[in-house]
């Protein structure tokens, strides 16, 4: 008798067939997260991580949303954690917009008429803009936190850009340089688990994929003229790795009617995981900000 086919397996070697997941559109398997609350929910809310890591750290944004009775969702985007997928390597940018839109898609149909909400941070910024441009009648609001919506002028000067046109085309694996784990928080112990966590992608970033990063962010520039949905934007004044620029020609330029923006002095990247204090004040503003635009509750009707 032949052996039975070996399952599906992540890369870290554990069965699919034991893990929340769902497969998109390229027959991938994605990981995914739910929290889910015990009585019927209120709202839904996606999750994206940004570029290198996965949604595990999105814990506390998770519980402390369910825990307001909203159905809070997350998947490791393709080629990070648990997700299949050649690391840090995409095609193109709109594959995890496209897998955004599946998994939104999969939970609407559970769990249909409720209002969705969209949290994204860093590249998760971005990919969060993109998923809401594309179906922008969609969404209750996108929280934003440090997102990527342009390059570094520091680290993507024209020189910088012209000679990655280049080497993409010469050999697109070659790398640029790592993430330098120092400029996620102010919090020692936040960035030795990032260094730490080996569901964290600690290689080099491949020029192919920076060209992929720059492509996303000159697309969104294209879109803000026409963003019309609510949006809170917060960002820390000495991020190194996702220009505060961008936050605050989103926030000057898209015509959306309900819009703010929260700057915190002195801090890094990863607000979520900043010192106590900054991480307790974006949490708060994250889940105020959504619980302030979900209808009312029949409880608290008149």
């Amino acid at each position: 008798m032949p052996e039975p086919e070996d399952p599906r397996r992540t890369p870290q070697g554990v069965s699919y067939a034991d893990l929340k997941h769902f497969v998109n559109a390229d027959g991938q398997h994605l990981f995914c997260r739910y929290w889910e609350p015990d009585a019927p929910p209120r709202a839904l809310v996606f999750v994206a991580h940004g570029a290198g890591e996965h949604c595990g750290p999105y814990d506390e944004i998770g519980r402390t949303l369910k825990e307001q009775s909203m159905l809070v969702f997350a998947h490791d985007h393709v080629g990070h954690g648990q997700s299949e997928g050649d690391r840090m390597n995409i095609k193109d940018f709109q594959v995890f917009v496209r897998d955004s839109l599946q998994h939104i898609d999969l939970m609407k149909g559970r769990h249909p008429g409720l209002p969705i909400f969209i949290i994204g941070h860093s590249m998760g910024g971005a990919i969060s803009i993109l998923t809401a441009c594309a179906r922008p009648n969609d969404f209750a609001g996108v929280a934003l936190i440090a997102p990527m919506v342009r390059v570094n002028p520091e680290s993507a000067t024209p020189f910088k850009v012209f000679l990655a046109k280049v080497a993409n085309h010469i050999v697109p694996s070659l790398s640029l340089g790592f993430i330098k784990s120092k400029w996620i928080s102010r919090d020692q112990t936040q960035v030795e688990a990032y260094d730490t966590d080996e569901l964290n992608h600690h290689g080099g970033m491949r020029v192919s994929f920076a060209m992929q990063l720059i492509g996303a962010s000159e697309r969104i520039e294209r879109e803000i003229p026409a963003i019309t949905w609510p949006f809170l934007l917060l960002h820390g004044d000495v991020d190194k790795l996702c220009d505060i620029g961008g936050s605050q020609m989103m926030f000057d330029k898209a015509p959306s009617a309900d819009k703010k923006i929260k700057v915190y002095d002195g801090a890094y990247h990863a607000l979520h995981h900043e010192l106590p204090e900054t991480a307790a004040s974006v949490l708060k503003e994250v889940t105020g900000w959504i619980s302030e635009r979900l209808p009312a509750s029949p409880s608290q009707g008149s």
